[in-house]
């Protein structure tokens, strides 16, 4: 949402971004940035009702939270209503419209209560959107009763098969039923529906998406490729950023080009203490250099000494550990990083795309499951561990061990290894990341709807 209130704003639209606190810290860098250049701007704190709902104060993403409090934080969006409701009428100019996403389907009382346009914007991909859409639709998860049986989505030009636990869909779980008709309803409801993808990747399913929601689907993606500031790149999701990105960048510089594979699960998934092992174990046989990235919540004493005391000094001439945020797409773009094992979370995969890096998939819930999909199946693009199970948060005595070293080691080999079958992936990934260039360059197909969204609203 940041790039997109950003990009707005370069073409010369003014915007206000509105956000919370905790969010704000986050992307104030960006922001600030985009300030001192000049373009308009605006950057709304909105106070998030933490200790009113019994979270810490400053709790305000998921990634800070349990699984257990997920619902809660949800629930407790509606609570910012009434306080963008007052910011809106202490200002004389009402707004020309509303951009929000699926987690704040409250912001159709705000469009209401101003009569203006409301466009949802969706950060999956538009797969997963037609296929969640198709599911509601006919009822599929009404139906099936076991989380375990499989179903195809239907009305679709391929077969999906899913099965209940990794459905595509969102807010597929008990108690958050309200939440998930709220959301539908709100994307049926809306003027207008904003996507970060781009018509050259997605076009068949973009084209059904829009006649199935009876209403304009406008793709602006890739958004990470509108942002050309190498220092904003280092910043993306945390002020710390360019502290780390020195150290990483040094180490990629002595690798070969399109050598080292880059390990990032993202920020809300946790691997348990043997699941960890077995992926570093994976990684070791490869013989492959590679840049691993864990998040702090997931290195307890046992992991800590187990990287400390044997697996770093093991793999030190050839990986490198990361522990908590790095750099991504800064990561992403340097030379030497030829593939990317990926949670396949969708501003991931878009910026992978989008640098011509194909990846290895190991979903772990929601739309990540759909991704794989379009990226393995319908894109040719990367390789799959063949997971199927969801995996959040597991227990601390949770021991299982989901993706074994060998399939690891294969999934690794096939990709960055010199066999055909990765040549023409990665052939693939360099004619899409063309692609993806041109769509988001003057004239291109999401440059000209970015165009149209504006003259859309202000006409």
């Amino acid at each position: 949402m940041t790039d997109l209130a950003s990009l707005l704003a370069e073409r010369g639209v003014h915007v206000s971004l509105i956000t919370t606190p905790a969010c704000a810290s986050r992307i104030q860098p960006i922001v600030q940035r985009s300030i001192e250049s000049n373009l308009p701007l605006q950057f709304v704190e909105l106070k998030f009702p933490s200790t009113e709902i019994g979270l810490p104060d400053g709790y305000e993403n998921l990634d800070q939270l349990e699984r257990s409090h997920f619902l809660t934080l949800y629930e407790a969006l509606e609570q910012l209503r009434e306080p963008l409701e007052l910011h809106l009428k202490d200002h004389n100019i009402p707004p020309s419209c509303i951009i929000s996403d699926g987690c704040n389907p409250w912001t159709t009382e705000i469009a209401r209560i101003f009569c203006i346009p409301r466009l949802v914007f969706h950060g999956p991909s538009c797969l997963f959107a037609l296929c969640d859409h198709i599911t509601s639709k006919h009822k599929i998860l009404h139906d099936v009763t076991d989380y375990s049986e499989q179903f195809v989505v239907p009305d679709m030009p391929l077969t999906l098969r899913f099965t209940k636990a990794n459905a595509p869909n969102f807010f597929n779980a008990p108690g958050w039923e309200k939440i998930r008709d709220d959301a539908i309803e709100a994307e049926r409801t809306a003027d207008a529906i904003v996507l970060n993808t781009f018509e050259e990747l997605e076009g068949q399913f973009i084209e059904l998406y829009e006649k199935e929601m009876e209403k304009k689907v406008w793709t602006v993606g890739p958004l990470n490729l509108y942002n050309k500031d190498e220092y904003s790149k280092s910043l993306r999701g945390n002020k710390q950023g360019s502290e780390k990105q020195e150290i990483v960048l040094n180490w990629l510089d002595s690798h070969k080009p399109k050598s080292v594979l880059y390990v990032n699960f993202g920020s809300i998934a946790r691997k348990n203490s043997s699941q960890l092992k077995e992926l570093g174990f994976g990684l070791e046989a490869t013989d492959k250099p590679f840049i691993w990235v864990l998040k702090e919540a997931e290195i307890t004493p046992e992991v800590d000494r187990w990287l400390s005391e044997d697996f770093e000094k093991r793999v030190q001439q050839k990986g490198f550990i990361c522990r908590g945020w790095v750099p991504q797409l800064a990561i992403l773009s340097h030379p030497s990083v030829g593939g990317f094992m990926t949670h396949c979370g969708w501003n991931s995969i878009l910026e992978s795309i989008s640098l011509g890096i194909p990846m290895i998939t190991w979903p772990h819930f929601s739309d990540q499951f759909t991704n794989e999909k379009l990226v393995v199946d319908v894109l040719g693009l990367g390789v799959s561990l063949g997971t199927e199970t969801v995996c959040w948060m597991p227990a601390e005595d949770d021991n299982t061990i989901w993706v074994h070293r060998d399939d690891i080691e294969k999934a690794v080999q096939k990709l960055m290894g010199e066999e055909e079958e990765a040549r023409e992936m990665r052939r693939k990934a360099a004619d899409m990341a063309e692609k993806a260039k041109i769509a988001t360059d003057n004239g291109g197909s999401s440059y000209n709807n970015i165009t149209g969204l504006i003259e859309s609203v202000m006409q």
